[in-house]
Order: C-alpha cells, then sequence, then structure tokens
C-alpha cells in the first residue's frame, strides 16, 4: 500500500477496491493484520481526510519498520485498508459493513469527523468489531454506551474550554471582573461544532460571562459575513468560531476583508487550514485549538519525542502535521499496543486490550474510561506570533505568553 500514498485521491480509491478484491483481509497473507479505514479522500473533508490518511500511513510504516506486532512467536505487519467515504455519513456507513462483512476486516479506523463517526459507530457496535478513532471529537458520541468504540482524542466539551480560562485570567490581569465579559459564538450546525458551543456555554456560566451572539453556520461554510457584521455592531470582548477548516479559513479571509476588530478570536482547525501559509500577517494572533503540538514533551518507542514524528511526517508528506494527522497515527499505536498485550488476533481479546490500555504516544497519554475516551490528555492552545504557532495555554505547556488585545485593523 505505500506506493499508493502520493496517488490522486480517486485513483487511490480505484486501486484501493482492486486491492481488496486481489488481496482480502488477512486471507492470502497470515503474516498481515489489517485495519480498514472509510476516510475523506473527497468531499468537503478531504483535506482532513489526506491528513489522517498520512497519519495512518506513516504510523503503520513505523510499527513496520520496528519489527511490526509480536503475537507469540510471530510479528505482523500493519496494512491499512482505504475506502473513500466523500464526506458523507451514509457512505462512511456502507464502507464499514464492507469493510467488515465483504473484505473480512476485523479492526477499523475512524474516519475523520464526528458525524461521520457517529455513522459507522452502530455498524462496528453491531458486529463487535474494534474501532479506534482520532477524528470524532464529538462528546455524544461516548454516551451511547458503546463498547467497541476508543477515542485517543480529547472530546470536543473541552476544545476551547481553555480559551474561556484565558480570557478570564487575562481579563483579571486588566482589572476586570470576568463576569464582564461579553462573548461572540459561530458555530457549524453538525455535532461536533454544536458539542464545542455546548461546552463553552458551560464553561462561560461559571465565569458569569454572556454570549451576545450565538449563530450557526450552514453546512456549506461560504459566507459568515451576517455574523461579523453583528460582531462589528455589538462589539464583544471575544470572538469564538467552529467550522472544521474550511470555517478557519473562511473566518480568517472574511475579517481581514471586513476589518472586523475584535479582541481577541479563538477558533479550530487552524493548522489544518493552513491560515498562516494562506494568509500571511492577517492570521496574527488568532488563537487556535489543538490536540497537540511538536513541542509537547511526549514520547514512545517508534516515534520518539513528538518533535521527532513532526521532522519525520514533514520529511516523508513535504507539509507540517497538523494535529488531525497526529492523532490519526497515534490511533494506529495505540492498536500496535493492544494487539500485541491481547495475544491473539480476535476482536473481543483486542477490545479487552484496548479497554486496559495505559500508555504514552508521542501525541499523548492515552487511557480509556468505560465510555472509551481518552482521559489522559489535555488540549492545548495556539496563538499565532510572527508568522509561528505558538503555545500559550494552559499555563504548563505554555512557550510564550498571549498577546492581547488584537490591534485594530487600521494600526496593523
Amino acid at each position: 500500500m505505500r506506493i499508493l500514498e502520493r496517488l490522486p485521491a480517486r485513483l487511490l480509491t480505484g486501486l484501493c477496491a482492486l486491492f481488496l478484491i486481489a488481496l482480502p483481509a488477512q486471507a492470502a497473507d497470515q503474516d498481515v493484520i489489517s485495519l480498514g479505514a472509510a476516510i475523506s479522500l473527497t468531499g468537503k473533508y478531504s483535506t482532513n481526510g489526506m491528513n489522517t490518511r498520512d497519519g495512518y500511513m506513516l504510523a503503520a510504516d513505523r510499527v513496520n519498520a520496528a519489527g511490526g506486532v509480536k503475537i507469540g512467536d510471530k510479528h505482523y505487519r500493519l496494512e491499512v485498508v482505504f475506502y473513500d467515504d466523500e464526506s458523507t455519513p451514509a457512505r462512511a456507513a456502507q464502507l464499514a459493513e464492507r469493510l467488515i462483512r465483504q473484505d473480512g476486516v476485523q479492526f477499523l479506523l475512524g474516519p475523520y469527523s464526528s458525524g461521520l463517526t457517529k455513522a459507522m459507530a452502530p455498524v462496528t457496535e453491531k458486529y463487535a468489531v474494534p474501532m479506534v478513532e482520532g477524528n470524532g471529537a464529538s462528546i455524544s458520541l461516548f454516551d451511547k454506551g458503546y463498547r467497541y468504540l476508543f477515542a485517543v482524542l480529547s472530546t470536543s466539551d473541552q476544545y476551547l474550554k481553555s480559551a474561556i480560562t484565558l480570557a478570564a485570567e487575562q481579563a483579571r490581569k486588566d482589572g476586570r471582573d470576568p463576569a464582564s465579559l461579553r462573548l461572540a459564538g459561530v458555530f457549524e450546525n453538525d455535532p461536533f461544532s454544536q458539542d464545542i458551543r455546548d461546552g463553552l456555554m458551560q464553561d462561560a456560566a461559571q465565569y458569569g460571562m454572556r454570549f451576545v451572539i450565538d449563530d450557526k453556520l450552514p453546512p456549506e461554510l461560504n459566507d459568515m459575513a451576517t455574523s461579523l457584521i453583528k460582531v462589528k455592531a455589538l462589539k464583544p470582548d471575544m470572538l469564538i468560531i467552529s467550522g472544521h477548516s474550511k470555517g478557519a479559513a473562511l473566518a480568517v479571509r472574511q475579517l481581514a476583508e471586513m476589518r472586523v476588530d475584535v479582541p481577541m478570536v479563538a477558533m479550530t482547525h487552524c493548522d489544518s487550514a493552513q491560515i498562516i501559509e494562506k494568509f500571511g500577517k492577517d492570521a496574527e494572533y488568532m488563537l487556535c485549538a489543538s490536540q497537540w503540538a511538536a513541542t509537547l514533551s511526549y514520547s514512545d518507542r517508534w516515534f520518539g519525542s513528538a518533535g521527532e514524528f513532526a521532522a519525520l511526517f514533514e520529511k516523508t508528506y513535504d507539509y507540517a502535521p497538523p494535529y488531525q494527522a497526529a492523532e490519526s497515527a497515534a490511533s494506529v499505536l495505540v492498536y500496535a499496543d493492544a494487539l500485541s498485550r491481547a495475544g491473539r488476533i480476535d476482536p473481543d481479546a483486542v477490545r479487552d486490550a484496548l479497554a486496559e490500555t495505559d500508555m504514552e504516544t508521542f501525541f499523548g497519554k492515552v487511557k480509556f474510561n468505560a465510555a472509551g475516551v481518552n482521559i489522559a490528555k489535555p488540549m492545548v492552545l495556539f496563538q499565532v506570533q510572527d508568522g509561528e504557532y505558538v503555545v500559550v495555554a494552559p499555563s504548563q505547556w505554555a512557550a510564550g505568553s498571549l498577546r492581547h488585545p488584537i490591534p485594530p485593523w487600521s494600526d496593523r
């Protein structure tokens, strides 16, 4: 499969299908353990789908280069089998069924996005097939009682919690009561972003902060001018935006075009949207929620440190890894660890081993609660400073201080 990495998405999808016909999972080669993945190679999530694919492939290569997965006295190579879910939940569910029933795959990796993960989870649960995922953060995924779903990432309710905390800390430094802060929220109308909204409402309420704007963005995400006009009129102390990579790029572009002045702006998916590369100085001061940073002090036996993972990823794929790639790679490492501890290639045995996971990867620590949520890893918050992402929160991870307030566009 390594040769397929650099091929165009549509050709890759077709060749993957041929590969599955010619070589059903684990049937032709007993030295291979196949991990199935339906990911977004086309459609609105294709950028993050590419990040997901590249993370999966790099991690499988590293595990194999280190001798593969040892089960008993035998070593197995990991092979990742891909299909294109076209960024649609219905297609993702169909492909999960195909991977399990037709292709005989016993272990699944997650798709990109909470919505697609929600579509696949009932299928993997139905067939008692484990799914380890790193891109479905919606907290509502984990209140269904699923036993076979495990997420290495922090859940959506945690994504921008540190932004609220940081705003409160800054208010106190400025001699203000945090309760006096007025917030504006603009959220895509999808499960992930709406869960972020719900978490923020709770976090803000703890400080007595008030949302003066609470807008939903349509799935097309082609314009947020109406919301930004409100921001201009109401002058909130902080603007918070969640709309995946397309929403982040749209926000930075329209904030600059419309010259919207706001003292603090926090959003998701800055790095995968490449806001620094695409918008240069217009991206300065943006606060960006992230699951991971290359400067964090995590490490593992496959990649070494977080920084070493980042360097290898960029050398391999010619772009710096966004956290979506890192969490995807970590999902493969969690499988490698659980398969080895399970001692046999059996979905139920591997599921039980996953439930007992307690490990550190370059991405962070991984330990699952009974719902399959990783309870061992915090989120971090970047700020774009002089064309670089600098961790500014939580304080224990901070590599720099918050630059606040954002200067008016007339002074930039």
